[in-house]
């Protein structure tokens, strides 16, 4: 039974016990409460198993008196598919969304070791929508998905139906965007030391007029960390902050705002911007495309040699060359821990833990770091 989830390997126990005569029909079998000390699982570990046994007629659940071995458990039995020959494991992954300069590597790292694990990867994307976010996760548990790995949608409050199957302990693990206060497993990058260290690099340079720009959600916290990053530097560095300095109000990297109507308003709000503070000389952008805006803005303004730019993510190019200082997050090793943390949670692991992926900083190729 090598490989198999912890539930189907209790509920094959169980089978088998069944069938050697420990347990016998009519007898009550331990309660989920009592599997949970027996094998030393989560109590959803156990509650799976036991449905598995149910829903193949081994057994019927009395709600309030436990679980029986049916009187035609054996008939059941015998139409049972050969169990040691069980299709791959589901795993669910949902993403907000995913482009080249930052995601696809994620989802890289989450099928190479879902293949080597011989799991079988279920993709959705929710494209910004929080209810498109719930109903990915409904589909995930309609298919049989046994874990699921999920990119929130940005936003500062959680979706119920996550922090629900936390609270279940159903194996889930969020990818990129945690979620504060939420008991989930979580993998991503320490994006307030990254960019600290990177707002060092701008000011070790000398630029004192630096403006923060991101989109309208600004409020989610992997967004939020990268802002108190910023604000960590200029406090360590004994300067103030001016949020009249500040562009956090762009829409067209958002999933949910990707058109050209919202392109062109936010190359207005930032060519705007430009000629409204003529003391900036720098930009920290919190995203590569947001980067990419200003550049293009700056460009059709014919001051882009003015200015310097850094920011999060970077797109990989076969010649090398690096369009802005950037932090590089080690997305394939992000992947990799995701799908490690969920099959340890299906092995019965029940700690909750933010692992932080070691990151980068890549200098523009005009550049360079010390």
């Amino acid at each position: 039974m090598k490989g198999k989830p912890l539930y189907e390997r209790i509920y094959l126990e169980i089978l088998n016990d069944i069938r050697s005569g420990k347990y016998e029909t009519g007898v009550r079998l331990p309660s989920e409460k009592e599997l949970c000390g027996i094998y030393n699982v989560s109590r959803i570990t156990g509650k799976k198993a036991m449905d598995m046994l149910a829903e193949r007629n081994i057994i019927t659940r009395m709600p309030g008196k436990g679980s029986f071995v049916n009187d035609s458990w054996e008939q059941a039995a015998e139409s049972l598919p050969q169990e040691t020959k069980t299709d791959s494991p589901v795993i669910g992954v949902i993403m907000d969304g995913f482009g080249g300069s930052y995601g696809y590597k994620l989802i890289l790292g989450i099928e190479k070791t879902c293949r080597e694990l011989g799991y079988y990867m279920v993709l959705h994307c929710t494209n910004g929508s929080r209810e498109e976010e719930s109903r990915a996760v409904d589909r995930m548990l309609s298919l049989g998905a046994q874990g699921i790995i999920i990119m929130c949608v940005h936003g500062e409050n959680f979706n119920s139906t996550v922090l629900k199957l936390a609270v279940e302990e159903y194996p889930i693990v969020l990818l990129d965007r945690r979620l504060k206060g939420v008991p989930v497993s979580y993998v991503g990058t320490d994006n307030q030391k990254a960019a600290r260290e990177l707002t060092d690099w701008l000011l070790d340079r000398g630029h004192r007029n630096i403006c923060f720009a991101s989109h309208c959600g600004v409020d989610t916290p992997t967004i939020a960390d990268r802002h108190l990053g910023f604000l960590d530097s200029h406090l360590e560095h004994g300067l103030t902050t001016n949020e009249s300095m500040w562009l956090t109000d762009l829409k067209a990297t958002l999933p949910s705002h990707r058109t050209e109507e919202s392109l062109r308003e936010d190359y207005d709000k930032v060519k705007a911007f430009i000629g409204s503070h003529p003391d900036i000389t720098a930009f920290f952008a919190v995203e590569y495309d947001i980067a990419r805006i200003i550049r293009s803005s700056l460009v059709q303004l014919g001051v882009e040699e003015k200015y310097t730019i850094v920011c999060f993510d970077g797109y990989d190019n076969i010649t090398g060359e690096e369009e802005f200082t950037h932090i590089s997050q080690d997305e394939i090793a992000m992947g990799q821990t995701s799908v490690s943390l969920v099959r340890d949670q299906l092995n019965g692991s029940r700690n909750i833990e933010p692992v932080l992926i070691p990151y980068k900083i890549i200098p523009a190729s005009n550049e360079e770091f010390d």
